[in-house]
C-alpha cells in the first residue's frame, strides 16, 4: 500500500488531558516534519481511565484502563494511529493492533513537587505526600517510612491544585509530563534510577497502529528513535516476566553507556519494607536482544525473592491506581 497519499489525512487519537493533547501535537509536528503534504487531524478519545473519577482506578478494570478505548477506535476505523505514554501500555499488544514505534524519550525520572528548597529528606516527619503508584509509594516508604503516602488521583492540573491548597505537602510526578507542560518550574528535586526507579518505558511515547497497514506504519517508521525502542522493550520485556499490573510494585529503566544497555530493576512490597533490585549489563542491537536482557533480569530478580513480594502485593490489592503522569 506504500505511503500516505498527498493530502490525505491522518488521524490521530489519543486521551483528552492537556497533557495527551500536547504529545499527540508533538508527533503531529513531526510527522508533518517527514511529510508537509499530509494532513493530520487529531481525534480525543475519553478513556475508562479518565471517565471513572469516584473509584480507584486499580479497582476498576486492571490493564488497558487509559487505552482499550483507543485500540477500540483503531480497529473499527475511527483513527489510523494512537499515542500513548508508553508506560500506560501493556505488554502484551491486542490481536490485530501493533505498537509500532517509540518516539525519543523525554527525561525518564521522577520528580518532588513541593514548596522551593524543600528535598524528600528535609520533608518533616509525617508529611503528606501524593501520589497514585505502588512503585512510587513502595520506594518512598523504604527512604521515608515516616511518611504519609496519600492516594492523589487525576491530571497534572488536579493534583497540582491539590499541592497548593495543602491537601498534601508535596506530590511526586513524572518529570516527563512536567517538561512537556511547560512546569518544570515547579519542580523541587529529580529523583535519580538509584533513589526511585522509574515506571517501565516511563518519558517515552509509543505509537499504536493497525497490524498489516503498510500506509501508515510505513510513515511511523520515519518517527521511531531505536535508542528509546530498544531501551523500553528491555524494560517492557522485564516488566511482562514479572507479570506486572496495576497492583505490583515494580520499577526498569534502561539506559546507554557506550553503546552498551544498562539497565536496572526493581521489585518491592507495598509498604517498602523489602524489595530486591538488580542490574543487567549487554550490548544490544535489536528487539529480540533487549528483550532476553530485560527477561534474564528479572529472571534473576525472581530468583533474589521477587515472586513472594509480588504474590503478597497482588493478594493485599491497594487504593492505588497503575502508572500515569
Amino acid at each position: 500500500m506504500g505511503q500516505p497519499e498527498a493530502g490525505s489525512a491522518i488521524r490521530v487519537g489519543s486521551r483528552g488531558s492537556e497533557l495527551a493533547l500536547r504529545q499527540a501535537k508533538e508527533v503531529a509536528g513531526r510527522i508533518l516534519a517527514c511529510r508537509p503534504e499530509l494532513a493530520v487531524e487529531h481525534v480525543a478519545i475519553q478513556t475508562t481511565g479518565d471517565r471513572v473519577l469516584d473509584v480507584p482506578l486499580a479497582r476498576v478494570g486492571g490493564k488497558g484502563i487509559f487505552t482499550k478505548e483507543l485500540d477500540a477506535a483503531l480497529l473499527d476505523g475511527r483513527i489510523d494511529l494512537a499515542i500513548h505514554s508508553l508506560k500506560d501500555v501493556p505488554t502484551g499488544c491486542p490481536s490485530g493492533l501493533a505498537l509500532t514505534t517509540v518516539l525519543p524519550r523525554e527525561d525518564p525520572r521522577d520528580a518532588l513537587v513541593a514548596a522551593p528548597a524543600v528535598t524528600l529528606e528535609t520533608l518533616p516527619a509525617g508529611s503528606r505526600v501524593g501520589t497514585s503508584s505502588l512503585r512510587r509509594r513502595a520506594q518512598l516508604l523504604a527512604r521515608r517510612p515516616d511518611l504519609r503516602v496519600i492516594d492523589v488521583r487525576g491530571n497534572v492540573a488536579t493534583r497540582l491544585a491539590r499541592l497548593d491548597r495543602g491537601d498534601v505537602e508535596a506530590l511526586v510526578l513524572a518529570r516527563a509530563g512536567l517538561i512537556r507542560l511547560g512546569l518544570g518550574g515547579r519542580i523541587a528535586r529529580v529523583f535519580e534510577a538509584d533513589e526511585l526507579v522509574p515506571a517501565a518505558g516511563q518519558g517515552a511515547l509509543a505509537a499504536t497502529s493497525r497490524a498489516g497497514d503498510e500506509r501508515v506504519s510505513a510513515l511511523l517508521d520515519l518517527l521511531d528513535d531505536p535508542p528509546t525502542r530498544l531501551a523500553t522493550r528491555a524494560e517492557r520485556a522485564f516488566l511482562a516476566r514479572l507479570e506486572g499490573g496495576c497492583q505490583v510494585p515494580i520499577g526498569a529503566l534502561g539506559q546507554w553507556e557506550d553503546g552498551v544497555l544498562i539497565l536496572v530493576g526493581i521489585a518491592a512490597d507495598v509498604d517498602g519494607l523489602s524489595s530486591v533490585r538488580g542490574r543487567e549489563q549487554a550490548p544490544v542491537t535489536t528487539d529480540s536482544e533487549a528483550e532476553r536482557a530485560g527477561t534474564r533480569l528479572a529472571d534473576r530478580l525472581i530468583v533474589e525473592g521477587a515472586g513472594p513480594l509480588l504474590e503478597a502485593a497482588r493478594a493485599r490489592g491497594g487504593p492505588l491506581r497503575p502508572e500515569s503522569p
